[in-house]
C-alpha cells in the first residue's frame, strides 16, 4: 500500500488547483498590454515625413567612412568639429565678445600660474629664463655709505640690505619706474641709483650691536626681520623698518647661540624660519615668529662657510676643507654627505708629462640650491660643480671658472713668502698659475640660472642645461662685445692675415675693461618684478679684502654694485610661441 512517505519525489509535489477565471485573466491582461503597445505606435506624434531617414542614412555612410578610424582619433575629429560648429554659432550671433576673450586669458594665465605654483610645490627647476635676460646690456651702478668693505648684501622686495667690516648695517631703498610726460606723451625713466633710507653701526663696546665685523646679511619676504652674523660669534634679529634689534643670540649657553664667528644665514624660502652657519662646525634654526631657538645639526668636521635653502625643511651646507657638502633632512633629523676633494677634470694619461696640470679641490667655499634635488658649489681651485641628491658624485664640474691668477713679479717675491720657486741655469723659475677662488654663489631659484664672483673684475652669469648635466657660461655682466675685426679694419690691418689662434689671442686682451674692482664677497639676484617680466637685478658686494681673511689687499673700491639686467628685445613673443608649443605638447617642463 503506497503512502505519502513510499512516494517517488515527482510525485511528492502537491499542485494548486486552478480555476478556469485565473486562465482567463491572464489571457486578457496579455491582450490589454498588446493593445495599450499597438496604441502608443500608432499614436506616435512623429510623422513619417518628419522621421530621420536621411539621418540614419547619414550615420550609415559617415560609420562606413571612418570604419577603420581607432578610438583616439575619433575623439579628436570630434572635438574639432564641435570646435567648428561653436566658431559658427557665435559668428552667426554677431562676433566674439572682448569680455569673454580677457577672460578667457585670465583663464589661461591662471593656468600656467597653478602649473608654476604646483612644480615649486613639487620642487622642480621650471624657468628657463637664462636666453631671455641681456647680461651684456646691463646697467650698472656702484653706490656706497662711507664704509669700509662690503661683507654681504640681501634684497627683499623694494629694499636692499648691506653690512660691512666696520660694524655697520645699511638698508637701501631700490630705484623705481617713474613716469614723465613730455608733450603729453607718457615715458618711464629708470633713478638707477638706490636711496639710503636706513643706517646703524655698531662699536666694540656696544650691548645693543655688534661689536666686530659683521660678515652675513639675509631678510625675510614678508618684510619683517633681518637678520645678521658676526665674527663677534652674535646673531641679532633686527625689526626690518626701524632696524631696531629684536632680539641678540651672542653665543652664549643661556641662548644656545654659536660659540664662534656666524659666517652665513639664510631664511627658509616663504617662512621666518632662519638657518645659520659658523666656525664653531654647527648649523642652527631658528624661529623668528617667536624669536627662539629651534635645533642644532652637527656633522660637518670644520667650519661651516655656506648654508642654502629653499621652500623645504631642508638646508644644504659646505665644510670648508672637510670638502663635504652636506643635504640635511630637518624633519627626518638624518644627512646626505657629498664629498669633493677631486681634481677640477679628469686627468689623461700623459697630461702631466706636457705641463698641463690639474687643481684639486682643497676647501668648498659656496653653496646655492637650483631646486629641491640640485644644488651648485664653488670651491678654492676655481671650479663649479652641479650636484643632484640621488648621486654621491659631481654631476658636472666646470674648472677654472674666473680663470688664473698670474704669479706676481720675482722682485716682489722672496724665498720665505715663496718656498717652492727654484733656480736652474736660466734663472728663477716662475711659480705656477693658481686659480681664483670662487667667492661668492647665488641662483635665483627653479630657475636655470646662477651668478658668481671672485676678484678677476667680473661677476659671470652662467646657465644650467636642460637636462641638468651641464653648466654653460654666459657672457659677464655689462660687458659690451667688442667686434675687433671692426676693431682692426679701423687701425688700417687686415685680418685676413691672420691665425685662428691670433685672433683668439687678440679677442682676449680686447675684452672690455672690468667693472668690479675687488674682491666679491656675496652676491645677489632677484627678479625685478612679478615672474621676472622686465628683468632681475644682481647686486654685488665688493671689497679690497676678504671677508674672511686678509692674506691680500686687492686694488679696488669698498661699495656695493647693482647691476639692472634687462629681458631681450621679442622675449615675450617667442616665450608666447613657446608655450603654445608646449600646449599643444600637453607638456610641462617642471614635470619632467
Amino acid at each position: 500500500m503506497s503512502s505519502f512517505f513510499t512516494l517517488p519525489a515527482s510525485q511528492k509535489k502537491r499542485k494548486r488547483p486552478q480555476a478556469a477565471g485565473d486562465a482567463t485573466e491572464k489571457r486578457g491582461a496579455s491582450s490589454r498590454r498588446q493593445e495599450s503597445r499597438d496604441e502608443s505606435i500608432s499614436g506616435s506624434d512623429v510623422s513619417d515625413d518628419d522621421a530621420p531617414a536621411d539621418d540614419y542614412s547619414g550615420s550609415e555612410s559617415e560609420d562606413e567612412e571612418f570604419k577603420n578610424e581607432d578610438p583616439a582619433a575619433k575623439r579628436i575629429r570630434l572635438a574639432e568639429q564641435y570646435l567648428a560648429n561653436t566658431q559658427k554659432e557665435v559668428l552667426e550671433l554677431g562676433g566674439f565678445d572682448a569680455a569673454e576673450i580677457d577672460q578667457e586669458i585670465l583663464r589661461s594665465r591662471m593656468g600656467e600660474r597653478l602649473k608654476e605654483d604646483t612644480a615649486e610645490g613639487k620642487g622642480k627647476l621650471y624657468r628657463f629664463i637664462a636666453d631671455e635676460l641681456d647680461w651684456t646690456g646691463a646697467q650698472h651702478d656702484h653706490f656706497r655709505a662711507d664704509t669700509k668693505g662690503v661683507n654681504g648684501v640681501a634684497i627683499a622686495g623694494r629694499h636692499v640690505y648691506f653690512v660691512t667690516q666696520d660694524r655697520a648695517l645699511v638698508k637701501w631703498e631700490l630705484p623705481e619706474l617713474e613716469t614723465s610726460s613730455e608733450d603729453g606723451v607718457s615715458k618711464k625713466k629708470t633713478s638707477r641709483k638706490p636711496k639710503k633710507v636706513g643706517f646703524t653701526r655698531g662699536s666694540k663696546t656696544a650691548t645693543q650691536h655688534h661689536q666686530k665685523q659683521i660678515l652675513c646679511v639675509a631678510a625675510s619676504q614678508d618684510g619683517k626681520f633681518v637678520a645678521t652674523g658676526g665674527a663677534d660669534n652674535r646673531l641679532i634679529i633686527w625689526d626690518a623698518n626701524t632696524l631696531k634689534p629684536l632680539k641678540i643670540f651672542s653665543g652664549l649657553l643661556r641662548d644656545n647661540g654659536h660659540r664662534d664667528s656666524v659666517v652665513s644665514v639664510v631664511f627658509r624660502r616663504g617662512t621666518n624660519q632662519l638657518f645659520s652657519s659658523s666656525k664653531d662646525r654647527t648649523v642652527k634654526i631658528w624661529s623668528l615668529d617667536e624669536l627662539a631657538y629651534v635645533e642644532t645639526l652637527f656633522g660637518h668636521q670644520d667650519e661651516i662657510l655656506d648654508v642654502s635653502a629653499l621652500a623645504n625643511e631642508t638646508c644644504v651646507t659646505v665644510g670648508a676643507r672637510d670638502r663635504t657638502a652636506r643635504f640635511w633632512k630637518v624633519v627626518e633629523e638624518s644627512q646626505l654627505v657629498f664629498r669633493g676633494g677631486g681634481p677640477d677634470r679628469k686627468i689623461k694619461k700623459g697630461e702631466d708629462d706636457e705641463g698641463i696640470k690639474p687643481h684639486y679641490e682643497g676647501s668648498m667655499e659656496r653653496v646655492t640650491c637650483i631646486d629641491d634635488d640640485t644644488f651648485i658649489t664653488g670651491s678654492d681651485n676655481g671650479s663649479l660643480s652641479l650636484w643632484n641628491i640621488h648621486k654621491k658624485k659631481p654631476v658636472f664640474t666646470y674648472p677654472l671658472a674666473h680663470g688664473l691668477e698670474p704669479p706676481a713679479p720675482i722682485e716682489q717675491r722672496s724665498a720665505e713668502m715663496d718656498p717652492t720657486q727654484s733656480l736652474d741655469a736660466e734663472g728663477p723659475m716662475l711659480l705656477d698659475p693658481q686659480p681664483r677662488w670662487i667667492t661668492a654663489l647665488k641662483a635665483i631659484p627653479f630657475s636655470d640660472v646662477f651668478v658668481t664672483g671672485s676678484w678677476d673684475g667680473y661677476v659671470r652669469a652662467w646657465r644650467l642645461s636642460s637636462d641638468k648635466r651641464r653648466i654653460e657660461p654666459l657672457d659677464p655682466l655689462a660687458t659690451p662685445e667688442i667686434d675687433v675685426i671692426a676693431a682692426l679694419e679701423d687701425a688700417g690691418i687686415s685680418s685676413a692675415g691672420l691665425g685662428a689662434d691670433a685672433m683668439d689671442a687678440i679677442s682676449r686682451g680686447a675684452q672690455a675693461p672690468s667693472l668690479v674692482r675687488g674682491v666679491v664677497n656675496d652676491l645677489a639676484i632677484v627678479d625685478k618684478d612679478e615672474r621676472g617680466k622686465s628683468g632681475c637685478y644682481v647686486l654685488a658686494a665688493i671689497g679690497r679684502e676678504h671677508k674672511l681673511g686678509r692674506w691680500e689687499s686687492f686694488d679696488g673700491r669698498n661699495c656695493a654694485v647693482l647691476f639692472n639686467v634687462p629681458r631681450r628685445a621679442g622675449a615675450d613673443e617667442s616665450n608666447a610661441a613657446d608655450g603654445a608649443q608646449d600646449s599643444d605638447a600637453g607638456d610641462f617642463a617642471g614635470f619632467d
